[in-house]
């Protein structure tokens, strides 16, 4: 795919979100639903700060880190209780107010806008139907269609279709895996504070920036990407 001309005025032609923690305020309910499922199935439950670790993984790798020592034949059944309960609650996930603000303005500068999720395809799918998505994001890539993060394959292939190089490309998540992902696909990150981890561990993969409230990331974005 082509890329619109490029705008001196403009630093990255590529953005790419994370999904969960970053667009959508779905910590708390994702870490909820991963500790209910480990208590369905008489499994050690997790603690908050443990089940919130490991969003932005793949859910299998997500589940083998929060309840470590499972026998392996055992994560299938965890995921459908966990799945089970992500199902019957999404409906109260939102987007961070101002990200829908945040979003528009930036495809007015003619960035392409992709995400890179550790959601299933069928999920993220799932959610791209609400209306206000419709036409925002020109590409995605999820967990279980490439490698997990922080592997950068995600990052590649999207740079890869969109024609941008790694030095045009900035990824922005709420978590290290997102940061990681990113310094191994050779791109800068953004990190933000209010998604799963604690923005005191972004600092060892130099993200340009942290940002504190959507209003921050979208302030810091119109000026600086």
């Amino acid at each position: 795919m082509t890329l619109p001309t490029p705008d001196r005025l403009r630093r990255f032609d590529l953005i790419v979100f994370d999904w969960d923690g970053t667009l959508f305020d779905s910590t708390a309910l994702i870490v909820r639903c991963m500790q209910s499922a480990c208590a369905d199935i008489g499994v050690p439950v997790p603690s908050a700060e443990r089940a919130a670790y490991v969003i932005g993984l793949g859910l299998h790798d997500a589940l083998q880190h929060a309840v470590p020592g499972l026998p392996e034949a055992r994560y299938p059944e965890l995921g459908r209780r966990y799945r089970h309960h992500y199902i019957a609650r999404q409906h109260e996930l939102v987007l961070f107010p101002g990200t829908l603000e945040m979003l528009h303005a930036l495809k007015s500068r003619n960035h392409w806008l992709a995400v890179a999720t550790g959601k299933s395809r069928l999920g993220l799918n799932e959610s791209l139907q609400a209306v206000q998505l419709k036409g925002l994001f020109d590409g995605t890539r999820t967990a279980d269609e490439t490698a997990g993060k922080p592997h950068p394959m995600m990052l590649e292939q999207l740079m890869r279709e969109f024609g941008a190089e790694p030095g045009r490309t900035l990824m922005i998540g709420d978590t290290t895996h997102d940061l990681q992902l990113a310094a191994n696909a050779g791109t800068a990150s953004v990190g933000v504070s209010y998604g799963a981890h604690e923005p005191e561990a972004f600092a060892v993969l130099s993200p340009l920036h942290v940002a504190h409230s959507t209003a921050d990331l979208q302030d810091w974005l119109l000026s600086n990407a």
